[in-house]
């Protein structure tokens, strides 16, 4: 089996049977972000505890790139501290640019790493990535969090 096609079913199990979809009661932050492009929507919702992010979850619909990246962020973000989660976030963005690095720590994610030569498509592997980076943003100004921009 080659990697490019291992790639393709790690990307279609995340579709078929995606990680942490649904909502969460308590979340700290939510955002819903739209790619009008090819109408994929995603919601990304974080629970943060102290400086970590003890829960996430996300809903939406969209194609299979969109809805496996969403999947994919979760399980990778998840129980990470928000400088964790951040550095992950970075990481990805350069992988999704095309920049040579060395991308092991990224897990299951790097199925996504081939996206990066078609551009319309680094939109619907980054909405979900987008939206948890506004989501971190918004806990930056949630009332005695420990998070402020720029740690």
């Amino acid at each position: 089996m080659s990697l490019e096609s291992l790639y393709q079913q790690v990307i279609l199990d995340h579709y078929k049977v995606p990680r942490n979809r649904g909502r969460l009661e308590n979340a700290t932050a939510r955002v819903l972000l739209e790619n009008p492009t090819c109408g994929d929507v995603i919601a990304v919702e974080v629970l943060v505890d102290g400086d970590r992010v003890s829960d996430v979850k996300f809903n939406g619909k969209g194609c299979s790139i969109s809805q496996a990246s969403a999947s994919m962020m979760t399980q990778k973000i998840k129980g990470k501290t928000l400088a964790e989660a951040q550095a992950t976030l970075a990481q990805f963005r350069n992988m999704m640019r095309g920049e040579s690095g060395d991308y092991k720590d990224l897990g299951d994610l790097q199925a996504l790493q081939g996206v990066s030569k078609y551009p319309v498509r680094v939109k619907c592997a980054t909405l979900a990535w987008n939206s948890l980076e506004k989501a971190m943003d918004q806990v930056g100004e949630v009332p005695g969090s420990d998070h402020k921009e720029g740690t």
